[in-house]
């Protein structure tokens, strides 16, 4: 990947191109008149029309990448290039720009650049695709989630502070609550805002430790030059903590959600005797309120025993539903994906709402092998609902590790995966968040 690549011409005649973005040494991002934004999807690169992106999404941010060089398209010769330079400031660095879009959106494109030999691994983020067009700049998304839950405006600092301090007086001695305030203050989680706020859905983080060592981690870097993006957490809050932040949440809440499985920890099967007693205390005070847990499936077993104490829900994560490909990302401790679809199947079995949360890299997930994957597990694992997440990995590196498990093919285009999901299992939901029991049987609006 860090040799200029050259494509054959492109037809530029009936489409509305988008303007490149770069940026220079200083971070200082500009428009490069002369040249088209270029989206890429494993091998596929393909310039970024008006047509196949939308205005960038409020809360988005613009990154620009270290140590690689943006692949654009000459607006003059109709070629896609590698730019090593300026081309009208010979001498000056210039760089690749991404935008990490926000809540609710696939990508359906990452910004295409070309390594340097210094390049390292990018930071967990995702690097979408992103130009400039009549004033505005556009993504390479689509819209698979419309409600509002993480929208920043409606998180305002001030009422978050104050919603801080009204819980240190409802639970002053409560060491979970004590938790969530560095997860909303210091890391900006939108959902430890969220309970702070008394809206939507609160997290329950509980588990000290995880049985998988995911390459994109936020949580837990070890032997690698990726920083991790917040701490995990570092002590296990008991019943009567887990209960108490969890009915000050659904008791004020309309539909309130709380949610076991958070980024600032483990995996929470494995803090299952905890938490069985927890659900059991919350389902003593209050049959309102949805209580889900977002896992990696690894222990069915442990499964069973919460959706018998009264767990509603499950998210069982996954980047893939071949073995290898599941394998070579979560990089499984003492259990194996048969272990997964089990739990699944458990949730199934039990009446429970089953979810995927399903982790979206082009250039992968759109591929033919993929694909074809996809449809056979949802035929023999009917769930209710893929929640479309952007895996936040350096592409090119994700793409070299699947790569050397599996062959993929072709990508057909993340909004032809899309189209063709939605065409075949036209029951399935999409979304992005963790519904309320109220709307498991509730079909979403078909986005196509």
């Amino acid at each position: 990947m860090g040799r200029p690549v050259v494509s054959k011409k492109t037809n530029q005649a009936k489409t509305v191109l988008l303007t490149a973005l770069v940026a220079n040494q200083a971070g200082e991002i500009f428009e490069l008149d002369g040249y088209a934004a270029v989206g890429m999807a494993g091998p596929r690169l393909e310039p970024l029309t008006k047509r196949q992106t939308c205005r960038m999404p409020y809360g988005s941010e613009l990154m620009y990448l270290p140590d690689r060089k943006p692949v654009l398209l000459n607006s003059k010769t109709g070629l896609i290039e590698t730019l090593r330079e300026n081309p009208y400031a010979p001498g000056e660095n210039i760089f690749p720009v991404a935008a990490f879009n926000s809540p609710g959106y696939v990508l359906t494109r990452v910004c295409a650049y070309r390594e340097t030999k210094t390049a390292q691994t990018l930071p967990l983020f995702s690097y979408g695709a992103v130009g400039w067009h009549n004033k505005s700049f556009r993504s390479a998304v689509v819209q698979v989630d419309p409600e509002p839950r993480q929208d920043l405006r409606r998180m305002q600092h001030k009422d978050v502070v104050a919603g801080v301090e009204r819980m240190r007086r409802q639970m002053p001695g409560n060491r979970l609550r004590t938790h969530l305030e560095k997860c909303a203050l210091t890391y900006g989680c939108p959902a430890g805002k969220n309970f702070f706020l008394g809206r939507y859905e609160a997290p329950l983080p509980t588990a000290k430790q995880c049985n998988a060592r995911c390459m994109g981690c936020l949580s837990l870097q070890k032997k690698s030059d990726i920083p991790h993006s917040q701490d995990r957490i570092d002590f296990t809050p008991s019943p009567h903590e887990i209960a108490e932040v969890a009915l000050a949440h659904i008791r004020r809440v309309k539909q309130g959600i709380v949610s076991f499985g958070q980024g600032c920890e483990g995996d929470p099967l494995l803090a299952a005797e905890v938490i069985e007693p927890a659900i059991r205390r919350i389902r003593m005070q209050a049959g309102e309120g949805t209580v889900n847990m977002n896992t990696n499936g690894s222990l069915p077993a442990n499964l069973k025993r919460l959706f018998d104490a009264g767990l509603d829900s499950v998210r069982i994560s996954m980047n893939s539903v071949r073995k290898r490909c599941y394998d070579a990302y979560f990089r499984p401790k003492g259990y194996r994906f048969a272990d997964v679809l089990k739990s699944i199947d458990v949730a199934l079995t039990h009446e429970k709402f089953v979810a995927i949360n399903y982790l979206n890299c082009p250039g992968f997930n759109d591929t033919p092998g993929e694909v074809e994957a996809l449809i056979r597990f949802l035929e023999t694992h009917p769930i209710h609902m893929i929640q479309w997440r952007n895996l936040n990995f350096d592409p090119v590196r994700y793409w070299k590790e699947m790569n050397a498990v599996a062959t993929h093919g072709e990508p057909i285009g993340m909004e032809n995966l899309l189209k063709r999901i939605r065409k075949q299992f036209p029951k399935l939901k999409f979304g992005y968040f963790n519904p309320p029991k109220e709307n498991f049987r509730i079909s979403f609006e078909a986005i196509f």
